[in-house]
């Protein structure tokens, strides 16, 4: 198949360009790119081509990955299942997304990395990269077959949706993943020190009437896991920061040389535990909105590069799950669909970030933290595109998601920043209506 993609801004900061081109897909691969160097375009001839997109007014990007996000397949298709969760990725302009293991069962075994890869080959447009269980069922007791799982197609290794509290075992997962070449992603949070906490601990929670959750259940495990993987030589990915001392503790290992990098989700970066209206299970997520220091400190390290990466930590739930008290409702949102627009609204418009950090977070360092040969459109690189403007304003509304979870707290919130089309292999995943 060849497709034309036409006058399109072409943002590859990982190929250092930047300017209008014609980009030729050819086979499922980028063949060939042509500036545009006058008001003319280069010529191809269209009549060749199965597919020509007219792109001028819009950026050309690499394909957006997910670093972080739960499918929820096997055992919880009720709330996602891999069909419905790489729709949705695909609307939101991301083209590879890396699935938690916290299914039932969990993915802790070189089957279930391999069972997933075959179910994703059926129902999933995007590609999907699986992340393995560092303990058997998760149960933080007996350590899971890494090796087999790396060699089966595990991209990362996490215990996410909780931590390794045994931290003689985690210690050995984090080895066995650097001898297998494995990134570990950790979620950071000491939970003897949650005591039923719903929401961020402050004056907010205390007005609610709900328990809180501080800032050291994150900030404790941030520190033991950075140490650990000094002492292991582990490549450590912190997943969903929230805190500004997790932030300056990752400036602090990046300073020291280690190999840690960390993302933040847009919820965070976006809205406060202040600015929370009611005691509503869609405003409870696992880290949860923290306050506005907490804010500003991830907003100024997604600027100087300290976090490397936004994932959308997309937790799919039921409406009966999330529809009450954030006492009974679980912990977790939808985040795929709205992703990329909350970062153009949030930082890219209000100046904060530019739309190459938006490239570099969303897809170039994601490719670069996974070790994997994505991130970029030059020449021979899989033609894994996202095609998006700035400009377009549109309001969020759930019921219009292709995921089967609802639970954002931003239904009606005016955003800026529509996906157009969504390219994997050189074919159209998901294409604006």
């Amino acid at each position: 198949m060849k497709m034309l993609i036409r006058g399109g801004h072409l943002m590859d900061p990982a190929a250092g360009r930047d300017g209008v081109f014609d980009l030729l897909v050819q086979d499922g691969i980028v063949a060939e790119l042509k500036e545009w160097t006058n008001s003319e375009a280069p010529v191809w001839k269209q009549e060749e081509m199965d597919k020509v997109i007219d792109a001028s007014g819009k950026y050309v990007m690499p394909g957006f990955i997910d670093l972080h996000v739960h499918l929820r397949e096997p055992g919880l298709e009720y709330k996602e299942t891999i069909a419905t969760g790489a729709m949705a990725a695909a609307a939101g302009g991301f083209t590879s997304v890396c699935p938690m293991p916290n299914t039932k069962p969990s993915t802790d075994t070189p089957e279930k990395i391999r069972a997933l890869l075959e179910k994703a080959k059926t129902d999933a447009k995007i590609h999907i990269l699986p992340i393995g269980a560092i303990s058997i069922g998760q149960e933080g007791k007996e350590l899971a077959d890494i090796q087999g799982m790396a060699e089966a197609g595990a991209v990362a290794f996490s215990e996410d949706g909780k931590s390794v509290m045994n931290s003689a075992l985690y210690a050995e997962g984090m080895k066995a993943a650097a001898k297998a070449g494995r990134p570990v992603f950790a979620h950071c949070e000491d939970i003897d020190l949650v005591r039923g906490g719903v929401m961020n601990a402050g004056k907010r929670a205390e007005e609610l009437g709900l328990p809180g959750i501080t800032n050291a259940v994150e900030d404790i495990i941030t520190a033991r896991d950075i140490f650990l993987a000094r002492e292991t030589g582990v490549q450590l990915h912190l997943c969903h920061c929230s805190t500004k001392d997790s932030v300056m503790m990752i400036a602090l290992a990046k300073a020291e040389g280690l190999p840690v990098s960390g993302e933040t989700g847009p919820h965070y970066f976006t809205m406060t535990d202040a600015e929370i209206p009611e005691d509503f299970g869609n405003y409870k997520m696992n880290p949860p909105l923290r306050g506005a220091a907490d804010k500003e400190a991830l907003i100024q390290a997604l600027q100087d590069n300290v976090l490397e990466a936004i994932a959308t930590d997309h937790a799919p739930h039921s409406k009966e799950e999330k529809e009450q008290s954030m006492l009974k409702a679980p912990f977790g949102i939808v985040g795929s669909e709205t992703a990329y627009a909350l970062t153009v609204t949030e930082l890219v418009r209000t100046g904060k970030i530019t739309m190459q950090q938006l490239v570099e977070r969303m897809s170039a360092s994601p490719a670069r933290i996974l070790g994997i040969q994505k991130g970029s459109l030059q020449p021979g690189m899989a033609a894994d595109i996202t095609i998006a403007d700035v400009d377009t304003c549109w309001k969020i509304d759930p019921e219009k998601f292709y995921s089967k979870g609802k639970n954002t707290p931003f239904a009606g919130k005016e955003v800026y920043g529509k996906i157009y089309y969504t390219i994997v292999d050189g074919e159209i995943a998901f294409q604006q209506e």
